[in-house]
């Protein structure tokens, strides 16, 4: 197993919110993840259900933990919660620092496959391998494994929803505020995926929600897509949950779409609504 090595550990509504670090073998670079453990944890004597929580571009493991205050609902729910960073650090890969949308802080939850990037930025394995068994051995004493979910905002709400579809029946529920739903089509889409996977579009369609549901071969998935109807990046096609949507109409996936008056891409807006998704999640997760 690897090595964890404690960064904080801070307590908040009962429970303990805390950060650790751990070398990578599929980033090769040493990582943060946090890891909320809600007060129904402490014992070590019962096994609870676990949200991954996927950021966006820009963010590291401390956007969420700070900014969205959802340890009150996985506190009152009994969810332990796992957050990654968003891409690996400090392997300087020339240019990895260029620009806010590609590169260090915007991995795009995918496994590279084009030179330079293809060695360190496997954020896709990363998460649904590496980490993903990395909690279940490290905290065995507490994480249900047939209880386990995922969400995301932004770049990692494409991750949330690419994640739960690659890896059928890993995830038991899945819901996502603000996604980029159809990489493919969009700006910041099109540039990771021509910089992280090259030029053959048949590879990026292997990591795109609107494009993964069409062919989807798994347990039955409700999606739930949260958007703010003043968000720039929306407005901006950068997000295009509608294509989703229709998408999963077409195959008859069940899927619902929030559109938030006024809303936008903040987590000022992913404070007002998380609650929601933590009751969705525990509906789901808690049966």
């Amino acid at each position: 197993m690897d090595l964890l090595e404690l960064v904080s550990s801070n307590k908040i509504f009962g429970g303990l919110q805390k950060v650790f670090s751990h070398q990578s073998t599929e980033l090769t670079c040493k990582m943060n993840f946090s890891v909320y453990f809600p007060p129904q944890a402490e014992g070590g004597d019962v096994r609870l259900p676990v949200i991954f929580y996927l950021s966006g571009l820009t963010c590291s493991e401390q956007n969420f933990i700070s900014k969205s205050g959802f340890q009150r609902y996985a506190a009152e729910h009994g969810i332990i919660v796992v957050g990654p960073d968003t891409s690996p650090r400090g392997v300087k890969i020339p240019g990895d620092d260029e620009s806010w949308d590609f590169g260090v802080a915007a991995g795009f939850y995918l496994d590279a496959t084009k030179d330079p990037w293809s060695k360190n930025y496997r954020m896709g394995s990363y998460v649904n391998k590496e980490l993903y068994d990395l909690i279940l051995s490290a905290f065995e004493n507490v994480v249900d494994i047939d209880r386990i979910g995922i969400m995301g905002h932004s770049m990692g709400g494409h991750g949330a929803l690419t994640s739960g579809l690659r890896n059928p029946g890993q995830y038991k529920s899945i819901s996502a505020f603000a996604p980029i739903c159809n990489p493919s089509a969009c700006p910041w889409g099109v540039k990771a995926f021509t910089g992280y996977l090259g030029e053959d579009k048949s590879k990026w369609v292997e990591w795109d929600a609107t494009e993964l549901v069409k062919k989807y071969d798994g347990p039955l998935l409700t999606l739930l897509i949260d958007q703010g109807a003043a968000d720039n990046f929306y407005i901006q096609k950068q997000l295009m949950p509608e294509n989703l949507v229709e998408a999963c109409r077409s195959v008859g996936m069940p899927v619902i779409l929030n559109l938030r008056e006024g809303y936008d891409h903040s987590y000022y807006y992913i404070s007002t609504y998380i609650g929601e998704h933590f009751d969705f999640h525990a509906k789901i997760l808690k049966a």
